[in-house]
């Protein structure tokens, strides 16, 4: 049984941006933003830290109120579009996936109160 989210966009946003940092890794740092076109997804764009500037960004959508789904939707690599199957690509990307999901876990005292 699905249950809708009861928690506004704005609120879920800030309440990912307090979250997040305890679940990161030292250097890497991060931005999350309410997507425009749905209010039950976040765009979370994450910067790895290291000589080789990766950057990726994330869609995670609210399937209902205690589970995301997670989509890599770019990667960078000092600024420009790089191949995402590298294995240092891949690597970050399940890194930044189990951190978004770690954190919508923790989440759920808000989300599916």
């Amino acid at each position: 049984m699905e249950r809708q989210m009861q928690l506004d966009q704005h609120s879920l946003v800030n309440a990912w941006k307090e979250k997040l940092p305890a679940l990161m890794n030292d250097g890497d740092s991060f931005t999350v933003q309410a997507d425009e076109a749905d209010e039950q997804t976040l765009r979370i764009h994450f910067n790895a830290a290291g000589r080789q500037k990766y950057s990726l960004d994330f869609r995670c959508t609210y399937v209902d109120s205690r589970e995301v789904a997670v989509d890599l939707i770019d990667v960078e690599k000092s600024g420009h579009q790089t191949d995402e199957r590298t294995d240092t690509v891949q690597e970050l990307a399940q890194q930044y996936t189990r951190q978004i999901h770690e954190c919508a876990q923790a989440l759920q005292g808000l989300t599916n109160p």
